[in-house]
């Protein structure tokens, strides 16, 4: 064995391994993105619900709305935010809990020195471990403060003052708080108390404090209380202006996605149905059975994955841009969009520079080795594939969400692109997601690692190996079991198209539905 495969094999590997299963624990300590969504798209849906045809001609949205948003929006939003309270409440009691334990335990000083997989949080007993902590404690408390305040409104809304008051009285007496959120709930205490209590310069915390029909519910009571007329009707005329675009904004992010599941249901009904009925003359028992003739042994793979993708996007890469003299952190949107995009254009390049050399001294390289032909079905593989992939995707999403409970971490570009407001910034971000990576994960993933897995497994296998790797390189657990559905969807297409233009078309719809998603909800 050659010191090349020695080092390749027994020392790089094995780092690269420890160290995706670092990243990984340290993803269950952070919050999942899907509850965050759930909840801008629950603050939406309260905007919409304001929608008075009364107050002017809004008859079609007021279908509209009726059909989006059901019978009792204020209460579907409240169970809502009670669930999410409820979930950040247990995972605020699990922080706690683990702070008390690493408090109790003496400092070890890890031995040796070397990359080591973060055990889970239970055990951690390094200050680092004890920071981490503290950060998801201070952001667990920040937002279930922020839970409280618009909690209370929603309970006075349905006429239950007296639990609304008790859910702010709670929140004051908090130590651990920011002033500013009990003198938030203190001014929405005494707006809704009986009598009222008008605390001076009620309308600053307000303002500054809530958002959305929040603000516009409690800026209504205080304007109603003071007698400032042209103060609420102002108000209430910019809430139905706001509860018009709600409602369209609904309509965009529900009725797209849900005509598409609805065309992928009916697809693959049509796709098992002629699966039992023609067997292998079928489209899915297309090159089903087929391996691909490949030269290449298995250091080969690890070479391209353990070199090219791991070392590259979580060691080389980062060194690089940490040496450049860039103010940190990144404020300005646009900078943190490029900066997102510059930093996944190196590990492309990267990774495909690797690819290309360890794969040089095979050319010229098989039939049906990376292969693109616009001369082909390719477009029907990648839109039937992506309307497929939507119901079983979202099944899968339930579940999982079940399992994890709000934890797991998710891709912080998601974050970035909800809350992101500037034209520029949101254009490069569609950049990196619905172009850069289907193009480069699409060639790695399934141009090379899917073909490469047949020469030791079944094409079936190969897709299963494939697509749980593809997951697990997004080094975030609750992200796995989604990715890892995707990801099938995306082998099953490649494989039997045999053309490359295929899954990349399907994961930049992918990726180009969630962005749209995002942009809609962050522009609330």
């Amino acid at each position: 064995m050659t010191l090349k495969r020695l080092v390749l094999i027994f020392v790089l590997t094995p780092i690269a391994v420890l160290l995706a299963v670092s990243a990984l624990f340290g993803s269950w300590q952070e919050p999942q993105f899907q509850s965050r969504l759930e909840l801008y798209q629950t603050n939406i849906a309260l905007q919409a619900q304001a929608l008075r045809t009364e107050d002017s001609n809004h008859d079609n949205l007021q279908a509209i709305r009726e059909a989006i948003l059901g019978e009792q929006p204020l209460e579907s939003a409240t169970n809502q935010y009670e669930e999410a309270r409820q979930s950040v409440q247990a995972n605020l009691d699990k922080v706690n809990n683990k702070l008390a334990q690493l408090r109790s335990q003496p400092e070890i000083t890890p031995i040796p020195p070397k990359p080591l997989p973060e055990v889970p949080p239970t055990t951690k007993t390094s200050k680092q471990g004890q920071q981490q902590l503290q950060q998801s404690l201070k952001q667990l408390q920040k937002l279930l403060a922020e839970l409280d305040l618009r909690l209370g409104i929603l309970q006075a809304q349905q006429g239950q003052t007296d639990k609304a008051l008790k859910t702010w009285s709670k929140l004051e007496q908090r130590s651990n708080i920011n002033p500013e959120f009990g003198e938030t709930a203190a001014v929405l205490s005494g707006l809704w108390n009986n009598p009222p209590r008008l605390l001076p310069n009620a309308q600053q915390p307000i303002q500054k404090n809530l958002e959305g029909w929040f603000r516009s519910t409690a800026l209504v009571q205080l304007y109603q209380l003071q007698q400032r007329q042209d103060a609420l009707s102002a108000v209430k005329a910019a809430q139905q202006e706001s509860a018009a675009q709600a409602v369209v904004k609904l309509a965009v992010i529900g009725t797209i996605p849900t005509l598409a599941a609805l065309i992928g249901l009916i697809v693959l009904i049509l796709l098992f149905a002629q699966r039992l009925l023609k067997g292998k003359a079928s489209l899915l028992a297309q090159n089903a059975d087929v391996p691909w003739s490949t030269p290449w042994d298995g250091e080969t793979i690890l070479q391209v994955f353990v070199i090219g993708f791991f070392f590259m996007g979580q060691v080389f890469v980062p060194l690089v841009l940490s040496l450049l003299p860039i103010p940190r952190p990144i404020t300005d949107v646009r900078l943190q969009a490029f900066s997102v995009l510059v930093s996944y254009l190196l590990v492309a390049s990267g990774a495909l520079l690797v690819l290309y050399f360890s794969l040089k001294r095979f050319f010229p390289l098989p039939e049906f080795w990376f292969r693109f032909r616009f001369q082909d079905n390719w477009f029907l593989w990648g839109l039937g594939g992506y309307c497929a992939a939507l119901p079983i995707v979202v099944v899968i999403s339930l579940i999982n969400q079940q399992l994890w409970q709000g934890q797991g971490g998710s891709n912080p570009l998601l974050q970035l692109a909800l809350e992101s407001r500037d034209g520029v910034a949101l254009g490069i971000f569609f950049s990196t997601a619905a172009i850069a990576a289907p193009f480069f994960e699409e060639i790695l993933f399934r141009g090379f690692l899917l073909p490469s897995l047949t020469r030791y497994l079944p094409v079936w296998g190969s897709i299963l190996v494939s697509s749980l790797l593809f997951a697990i390189a997004h080094l975030s657990l609750s992200e796995i079991l989604p990715l890892t559905a995707l990801g099938i969807v995306l082998g099953v297409v490649y494989t039997r198209s045999r053309n490359l233009f295929a899954p990349m078309l399907l994961h930049s719809l992918w990726n180009s539905g969630t962005l749209l998603s995002l942009f809609v909800l962050g522009s609330n």
